[in-house]
């Protein structure tokens, strides 16, 4: 039989190509596969370029809206800030949302909504109103907050301030001084008297001079002269002696007050002596 013929195939290597979908972020790009019978190495992968559509979808999400906080009862802006790291601290936060909060920061109603990184816009006077009802044990929970806060800041002890001394009466050196002060000696005392009673005794007995010094009556010739404004004699001087006074019977204060001391022993008062006592 004949011999069978041998026919030579072509080396020329049929690729099979496919297509492979790789996608990056929503774009694809066709890629060539080689098949396995290929005697060369594969390409390397190009990098897939996103669409400009693609870009913008991605800034988009960078750039989201940011994160709003609800206020519950009892927390501060300076809590929030520090939950929610916000850079600049609760200044910044408030800084952003003051016309949401107001003019109080420490006021914050449980409610309403902070915005975190940018300004808020006030809300509309239904929302603030909303905000301000949503929770009356709410709002007092807010407010024993404040008060604890303020207890707070004024725990550090603060020094009283001294108070103010009384002003020293000054009296004048003259008749009209010396019955002022003895009336305040008197009225420490509870030693009755009044400036008319001790003025006109003063003038019948001394007129005036606390020096005076009777040298020639029954009780100058005992031994015991009558002296000063109301010729006081010493026994009945240092009888009816007010403390605090001088132990000079010429002195001026001293003399009318054991005076007047003695006159209410006797009299009633100084006001009740009209001569001779």
């Amino acid at each position: 039989m004949p011999a069978q013929g041998k026919h030579r195939r072509s080396q020329s290597t049929s690729l099979r190509r496919g297509l492979a979908a790789v996608t990056a972020g929503g774009a694809v790009l066709a890629l060539p596969v080689i098949g396995a019978t290929s005697a060369f190495a594969a390409p390397a992968p190009q990098q897939a370029v996103a669409p400009a559509s693609v870009s913008a979808q991605v800034n988009s999400a960078v750039q989201a809206a940011p994160a709003q906080h609800s206020v519950a009862a009892g927390e501060t802006l300076s809590k929030i800030a520090r939950e929610y790291s916000v850079s600049g601290g609760w200044e910044k936060l408030y800084e952003g949302n003051r016309k949401i909060v107001g003019e109080n920061p420490d006021l914050i109603h449980p409610g309403i909504k902070l915005t975190l990184g940018t300004k808020a816009e006030a809300p509309s006077g239904d929302e603030a109103g909303k905000a301000a009802k949503a929770s009356p044990s709410a709002a007092r929970g807010a407010e024993a907050d404040r008060a604890d806060r303020s207890e707070r800041i004024n725990a550090a002890p603060v020094a009283k301030a001294a108070p103010a001394a009384e002003k020293a009466v000054t009296y004048t050196n003259d008749l009209d001084g010396w019955i002022k002060e003895s009336l305040a000696v008197m009225a420490e005392q509870g030693i009755p008297g009044t400036y008319e009673g001790i003025h006109r005794n003063i003038m019948r007995e001394s007129s005036g001079n606390p020096a005076a010094i009777n040298n020639w009556d029954s009780n100058a010739v005992k031994g015991t002269p009558s002296k000063g404004l109301l010729q006081v004699i010493d026994p009945t001087f240092q009888a009816y002696h007010v403390p605090g006074t001088s132990t000079d019977s010429y002195d001026p204060v001293a003399n009318i007050t054991a005076a007047c001391n003695y006159a209410a022993d006797r009299y009633g008062s100084i006001d009740n002596v009209f001569g001779a006592y």
